[in-house]
């Protein structure tokens, strides 16, 4: 082989494994499917409150994440979020973050769901779901009336 030869093999080589890299990944399906994890997860995140009013139920979570420190980044009364943040103790350069979701359930009760972030990683503690919602609790006892 001449050096000519070997210049334009390499070069197709080198096209093909270029070529290749381009080639978007097929997805996978099961990215998607819900996991035994998962569902743990969200019955840990997941509680019903006795409370009819939407309202009622959203002025009670946006009291209880205040209570616990947060600002307030939106609350959309008409979807039920509520999105919050706080800078996280001792090292006050991680952030907290948390999106919560309220929804009135058909037999007068309302389904409040929330889902934290610690620097962009999911919390998947029960201990901090019970926290957070024994403050909704609380809160909803203040704001009822």
């Amino acid at each position: 082989m001449n050096r000519t030869q070997v210049v334009g093999a390499v070069a197709v080589v080198l096209g093909s494994v270029m070529l290749q890299g381009c080639v978007a990944p097929e997805p996978r399906q099961e990215l998607f499917a819900p996991t035994d994890a998962q569902m743990k997860i969200r019955s840990a995140q997941t509680r019903t409150f006795e409370v009819k009013e939407h309202t009622v139920a959203m002025r009670g979570v946006i009291a209880a994440l205040q209570d616990l420190g947060f600002i307030i980044e939106r609350a959309n009364e008409p979807l039920g979020l509520v999105t919050a943040a706080r800078f996280a103790e001792p090292n006050y350069y991680d952030v907290l973050g948390v999106t919560v979701t309220v929804r009135p359930q058909q037999d007068g009760k309302t389904m409040i769901r929330a889902n934290a972030i610690y620097n962009s990683k999911p919390i998947e503690d029960p201990k901090v779901y019970q926290n957070f919602f024994a403050a909704v609790e609380r809160s909803l006892f203040l704001v009822k009336d």
